[in-house]
């Protein structure tokens, strides 16, 4: 009796391996069949007569990043990127300024400022200047946490960005969202115009791994390099 109840225990053993192999197989294929969805459909969204208003996330960076950033949300649809927020590193104080500056500037069409549509957030950066690689993992973990609860508290429907390092983890969870169902936001991504041969740490890990569902380039033959890639001209 004792040899038949083991065996019988061996057999439900093995059978609940087989259960949860199969529900792990299983899990993996929805996963799969899921991000190829979003590969596919991605850049695709946004497009249609659909008028409303999208709330866009927008990512600076401190020096030329910023610059660039502004010069393009110079000729930004406003009503349409509604609300906006702004956001830069938690030691980057001076994009953000600059952002609030060109937002206060703002006036639709009645003579109304429409900077009320703007707020300004920061988040911790995942390795400082000079800051060692044994540090860095800590304060990376911190960043990835601060930026999964600002994804959770915003939820963008579109996010710009064109290159600083803060991005990463922003878009990271952004097509994570995306490929669980939980948010669609459709991530536009401008290289920088420093960027004549080849691209930014940051736009090529954007690129290889396809977050980005559209990204733009300011030389051509960067375009040529990465077909994906879309040429747009010298934006500044």
């Amino acid at each position: 009796m004792s040899s038949k109840g083991s065996t019988c225990h061996f057999l439900l053993q093995i059978m609940a391996l087989v259960y949860v192999v199969a529900a792990l197989t299983a899990l993996v294929l929805l996963i799969l069949i899921r991000f190829l969805y979003v590969v596919h459909w991605s850049g695709k969204q946004l497009h249609g007569k659909s008028q409303r208003s999208y709330s866009t996330l927008i990512v600076l960076g401190s020096g030329g990043h910023t610059a660039e950033m502004l010069n393009l949300l110079s000729v930004l649809q406003k009503d349409r990127f509604a609300p906006r927020f702004y956001i830069a590193a938690a030691t980057d104080n001076m994009s953000l300024q600059k952002a609030r500056l060109m937002e206060d500037s703002l006036i639709d069409m009645a003579g109304v400022k429409v900077g009320k549509t703007a707020k300004y957030l920061q988040i911790y950066r995942s390795r400082e200047v000079g800051q060692s690689y044994v540090t860095s993992v800590w304060t990376t973990l911190v960043a990835a946490t601060h930026a999964l609860y600002l994804m959770i508290q915003l939820r963008p429907e579109v996010i710009l960005c064109n290159g600083p390092g803060t991005c990463i983890p922003l878009c990271a969870i952004a097509f994570l969202f995306k490929v669980l169902g939980i948010r669609w936001s459709s991530i536009f991504y401008m290289e920088s115009i420093a960027r004549v041969k080849r691209l930014s740490l940051s736009g090529l890990l954007l690129y290889k791994l396809r977050v980005a569902d559209q990204f733009f380039v300011q030389w051509p033959q960067l375009q040529r390099k990465y077909p994906r890639a879309e040429y747009v001209g010298r934006l500044m």
